[in-house]
């Protein structure tokens, strides 16, 4: 196991601030990263609305934790990069628990060079899958 907190790698990812939403990697390899975020039920969170936290914003989180990833396997090498696909994204619920605890954020790297990255993403809540799907970035080159 990899424990890391969010000082390991909060100056390699462009994510800052309240828009940090990976607390901890709990385990990461060359394959894959599971993190951790506990922040996401404070009334002010950046993508909470009066109504609660919308399931459709995990899939930032599960694209931060391919960020963090990426930036774990380049060495601390900071590169910045866009979202730019989303596909397959599956929801289960229409709103985030906020009772009920911490999110495990899985990401796996499916392809990736120099250019761009695809990832799958899920995130669960007491084994509750959530929301899941495949991310592309870009990197700016």
């Amino acid at each position: 196991m990899k424990v890391l907190t969010q000082e390991a790698w909060a100056a390699l990812v462009p994510h800052a601030g309240a828009m940090a939403l990976i607390d901890t990697v709990v385990d990461w390899n060359a394959v894959s990263i599971h993190a951790v975020a506990e922040r996401h039920t404070p009334s002010e969170h950046p993508l909470r609305s009066s109504a609660g936290l919308h399931v459709v914003h995990l899939a930032e989180y599960g694209a931060q934790a391919a960020a963090v990833h990426a930036a774990l396997l380049d060495e601390g090498e900071a590169r910045s990069g866009r979202l730019v696909s989303l596909r397959d994204v599956q929801l289960t619920v229409e709103y985030v628990d906020l009772a009920g605890g911490r999110l495990d954020v899985w990401a796996e790297r499916l392809l990736a060079d120099q250019r761009a990255a695809q990832y799958a993403f899920r995130v669960e809540q007491r084994e509750r899958l959530l929301a899941s799907g495949r991310i592309m970035v870009m990197y700016n080159v």
